[in-house]
């Protein structure tokens, strides 16, 4: 297994991206100081064994992190999804990790949030 630690990368001052996370690794990011999470994959985008957000939403608030949950489409997000990034980085606690299935689509949609 990869450490949590292997799997960010910075975005920006106080923002991470990362690929899908484990329910196990909220309180690694918790430990490297991590103060919130969002989460951009839609549950079962890869079947049943791939974590749903009520799990690692539990995780998280387990370990102290704000959790948000908003779960967009690789090719495509929307003005709204896009909106709502935007206000999720204005209200969450930083730093902070946003995550998908590989990280890019969490990374073009803090881009589209933060030029919108």
């Amino acid at each position: 297994m990869v450490p949590t630690r292997q799997l960010l990368r910075q975005i920006a001052p106080d923002v991470c991206v990362a690929p899908q996370l484990t329910p196990e690794a909220m309180a690694d990011l918790a430990a490297l100081g991590f103060k919130s999470v969002v989460n951009n994959r839609p549950d079962f985008e890869e079947g049943p064994d791939q974590p749903t957000s009520a799990q690692v939403q539990a995780a998280a608030q387990a370990a102290g992190l704000a959790y948000a949950y908003l779960p967009v489409q690789p090719a495509y997000q929307s003005p709204e999804e896009i909106a709502r990034m935007a206000e999720l980085l204005a209200a969450l606690p930083r730093p902070m990790v946003a995550f998908c299935r590989s990280g890019n689509r969490s990374g073009k949609l803090y881009q589209a949030a933060v030029t919108r």
